[in-house]
């Protein structure tokens, strides 16, 4: 790695003026036009990034997996994104340096630093969304702890190495912190310096981060969907307060607005029961082919990683080898909508949550009463969906109690608000604000899927035996209709 980016690059000095400082920017940049921020400028130390071959990969990798082939318009991909939250990175750490810059001793490296961990996060992403790091490695790799996180650190070093890129050591260390800074990698407080700046890309305080900011209403608008959440309230009023990026108490419902807005994503789109049916067929794909394909092989060296992408389908569609037929059999009937048999679905009952088990095709399977077909395990898919406001089932907006912990995080920090000059930060309870507010914060929904359209009977009375023995009710709103059990 280089020991220090080119002066060229450098921006103007912290004392400059605001619009001195934009001026610049555009001045030395490169724009696009991107049909969320409108005309987006890429400086130049980042466009060294961005003309990579692992970075343009993210144009093969689909923000939303496979949910374009049930939502036609999602078709955006990860670049894209990518390019967006380096844009409001940007301006967040701008705006902040406009309205308390000298306070807060924000100078053109934290900027340069923000802006490259907003472009540079979702670098190691693997295929198909989230589909690759948390169904199907698990399923090949026994005891596997791999994260696209991780892969995005080790991307990182290899684009530099790789293309000599001449950017400051302690510059791209702190890139790479900021990137998981809001998963279990992440580094205690006391160990960073201004850790707001960590706060702006992956917030693993709060949860409120520009990464966010652009999936929500890019998501929303590829899908066709209305979205009322507007970040721009929250990036407006946002001071830092004790090295914390606070909001106006104002603004309270905004902020439930954007959790909101994230977990009807999460039901309405990304575990649509059509787009899971999907993905459960794309796994199974995937692990009949890995043998011989040795995907999950380059998960540790970027050098084969970078490769993988999207396309593995259609390696697989179009490969004549015999080692490959059952993939390519059910890559054929995802072509023709010849999908796994939604069977049925039940909200775990408010009481389970918390010691709740996931559900397994042996689960159903067992559960099946002496007469009719013979249900085997490979004939039955489940789907386990958790569905949360980013905290499991904790208000993500009050403080947890000391020891609470979520996804292998101990959370000790809420959300902060303040007033207007205040300097004082402060929580606020939700009975402060409305009594419309939820009194739970997550839903764990069980979809059951039959892999054989002649078998959805069965397995649907198969899972309904299930709920009997678990819950005493069947949980579920509806039977399924016999014109389903009926379809061949």
């Amino acid at each position: 790695m280089g020991a220090f980016f080119n002066e060229e690059l450098s921006f103007p000095p912290v004392h400059a003026n605001f619009a001195s400082s934009q001026e610049q920017l555009i001045r030395f940049s490169k724009n696009v036009h991107d049909n969320v921020h409108g005309n987006i400028y890429l400086d130049p130390l980042a466009l060294k990034f961005i003309d990579t071959e692992q970075f343009q990969r993210l144009r093969d990798l689909k923000q939303l997996g496979v949910t374009h082939l049930v939502y036609p318009g999602a078709v955006h991909s990860r670049f894209e994104h990518s390019l967006g939250v380096y844009w409001l990175a940007g301006a967040a750490i701008q705006k902040l340096k406009q309205n308390q810059g000298l306070e807060l001793g924000i100078d053109n490296f934290d900027i340069q630093t923000v802006k490259l961990a907003g472009l540079l996060h979702d670098v190691g992403h693997g295929p198909f969304s989230h589909l690759f790091e948390r169904e199907f490695l698990p399923r090949v790799v026994s005891g596997c702890k791999w994260s696209h996180e991780q892969m995005s650190l080790k991307m990182v070093d290899h684009i530099v190495d790789e293309h000599h890129i001449d950017v400051d050591f302690e510059m791209i260390k702190k890139v790479k912190e900021m990137i998981v800074a809001s998963s279990e990698l992440t580094l205690p407080k006391g160990t960073r310096e201004k850790h707001f700046l960590y706060d702006i890309v992956a917030n693993g305080r709060n949860g409120i981060d520009v990464d966010k900011f652009d999936y929500i209403v890019r998501d929303s608008r590829a899908c066709g969907l209305g979205c009322n959440f507007e970040f721009q309230r929250l990036m407006e009023t946002m001071r830092v307060l004790d090295d914390e990026i606070c909001y106006r108490a104002k603004e309270y419902l905004t902020v439930h607005k954007l959790f909101y807005t994230r977990a009807d994503l999460y039901r309405t789109i990304y575990t649509h029961p059509k787009v899971k049916a999907i993905e459960l067929m794309v796994v199974d794909a995937l692990l009949k082919a890995n043998d011989f394909l040795e995907i999950s092989s380059s998960i540790e060296d970027p050098s084969d990683y970078w490769k993988l992408d999207d396309s593995i389908i259609k390696t697989i569609e179009i490969a004549p080898n015999q080692e490959l037929k059952e993939s390519r059999d059910l890559i054929l009937r995802i072509r023709r909508r010849n999908l796994y048999q939604f069977c049925n679905e039940y909200t775990v009952p408010k009481e389970n949550l918390e010691h709740f088990k996931d559900v397994t095709p042996q689960d159903i399977v067992c559960s099946q009463k002496n007469g009719g077909a013979i249900l085997k395990e490979e004939d039955v898919a489940v789907s386990n969906v958790r569905i949360d406001l980013a905290r499991g089932r904790h208000n993500p907006l009050e403080r947890l109690p000391v020891g609470s912990t979520f996804q292998c995080t101990t959370f000790y920090i809420f959300i902060s608000f303040q007033d207007y000059e205040s300097k004082e930060k402060f929580p606020i309870p939700d009975n402060r604000i409305s009594h419309l507010l939820p009194a739970c914060y997550q839903d764990m929904i069980v979809r059951v899927y039959s892999k054989k359209p002649e078998l959805v009977g069965a397995i649907s009375e198969a899972f309904e035996n299930f709920q009997l023995k678990t819950y005493g009710i069947k949980a579920q709103v509806h039977e399924t209709p016999e014109k389903k059990k009926r379809r061949l």
